[in-house]
């Protein structure tokens, strides 16, 4: 798959930009103890950053609201990145079609002018692809390679901004 250039980078939260280490707890991400960035993670956010792009958050997390999200981006510096935030609590929907349908008509934009990034295939890639969204699978735990028409793999974010063109 190729991706042109998209102005707009929607990424997952939970094991896409801030490790989940703890994902059965009830308490707001950033009220953890510790909280860690995914690796790489800055580094691409910075290139993206660097060449233009807006990226957003798109989140299923339900515990957080959007100025919790913030705070916890804020502890491992990444706050400043996001342009916008979506998750449950703002949009009332989980993440699937309906959801991705609403961040883009909030937005403005059509599908192909953004991509999605995430590290759950069914929830990040094949629900963004059904709302008509390319997206790329972040699959740092295996060798596995999923890729189609609309959609793409890395391993390491150190790959995305080079994919994304903006390396």
């Amino acid at each position: 798959m190729t991706i042109s250039s998209p102005s707009f980078i929607l990424f997952d939260w939970g094991d896409t930009v801030m490790h989940d280490d703890f994902p059965t707890s009830t308490v707001p991400m950033v009220e953890w103890e510790t909280v860690r960035a995914v690796v790489g993670i800055a580094e691409a956010l910075g290139r993206l950053h660097a060449g233009g792009r807006t990226c957003i958050l798109a989140t299923s997390a339900a515990i957080s609201d959007e100025a919790q999200i913030r705070g916890a981006l804020a502890r491992v510096g990444l706050d400043r990145y996001f342009a916008r935030i979506y998750c449950f609590q703002n949009t009332g929907l989980p993440k699937g079609v309906d959801f991705y349908r609403h961040i883009l008509a909030d937005l403005g934009i059509a599908p192909e002018s953004a991509v999605m990034v995430g590290d759950t295939f069914e929830k990040d890639v094949a629900a963004a692809n059904a709302a008509g969204l390319p997206a790329v699978w972040f699959n740092p735990r295996s060798d596995e390679v999923r890729s189609g028409e609309r959609h793409a793999t890395i391993h390491s974010l150190g790959e995305l901004p080079g994919l994304l063109g903006a390396a």
